[in-house]
């Protein structure tokens, strides 16, 4: 189980919001190049990326922040999630240096565009989905569909896409502990890797995913990270 730390990025500032909310936002930092150096460092292998700005107007806003971190860390890999909603946005991620790149709300409202990028984009296309007792989000967290995470995430799993990022709003930025269950849940029923997010507190509740039947490919961190809660050496030991 990899453990790959968050960038979030809004205003071109390093942050976090609690349950997606904006009026919530914590800065930690107004240089994203440097908290990647910090985390690569600490031995990350892979980072996540967050274009919060993008998710919020629908089209990536981050890139010369992505193209400087892939250009000084050749050998981190990158996922960037946020805004990501049509072919040319993918190919324009991409050649910006990332390794992988994250739909979300354009996948959920049309999953056939999905499965088509990821033939498009074999091995570079992940999907995000954002859960609330059990049912997808979309459009930043703002919007609850009303259909099963698991359902769709099936749906997925079986059109050729690499991973599934599965988050669990209500535990996302709260260091509360993270949905070892949910994530069980999804990790038993998909052929395709599944990335666990939202809670991730201490060393503790890598530990609850590990002791599952199948543990995630993946935890993604970022509070627990930014508050000292977790420490990512440590994290990684235990882990790898």
């Amino acid at each position: 189980m990899e453990v790959i730390p968050a960038i979030d990025l809004k205003d071109g500032k390093v942050v976090n919001l609690k349950q997606g909310r904006l009026a919530e936002t914590t800065v930690y930092g107004d240089d994203p190049l440097a908290r990647a150096d910090a985390w690569a460092a600490a031995g990350a292998r892979r980072l996540h990326l967050v274009d919060l700005d993008g998710a919020f107007a629908g089209a990536p806003a981050h890139l010369p922040a992505v193209r400087a971190i892939a250009s000084r860390h050749p050998g981190l890999s990158l996922q960037l999630g946020g805004g990501i909603r049509t072919e040319a946005a993918i190919e324009t991620c991409l050649e910006a240096g990332l390794d992988f790149v994250i739909l979300g709300t354009r996948a959920v409202e049309e999953p056939a565009f999905a499965g088509r990028m990821g033939e498009r984009f074999p091995g570079q296309v992940i999907v995000g989905l954002d859960g609330l007792e059990g049912q997808v989000a979309i459009k930043g967290w703002t919007e609850v569909t009303g259909m099963s995470v698991l359902s769709l995430a099936q749906e997925f799993a079986s059109a050729g896409i690499a991973a599934i990022i599965y988050t669990d709003i209500g535990k996302d930025g709260m260091l509360q502990g993270v949905n070892a269950a949910a994530t069980g849940e999804l990790t038993a029923a998909l052929p395709v890797p599944v990335i666990a997010s939202g809670g991730v507190a201490t060393l503790d509740d890598l530990k609850a995913l590990l002791a599952l039947d199948q543990p995630p490919a993946g935890v993604i961190t970022g509070r627990a990270l930014y508050e000292g809660t977790l420490d990512l050496s440590e994290a990684l030991r235990l882990t790898r």
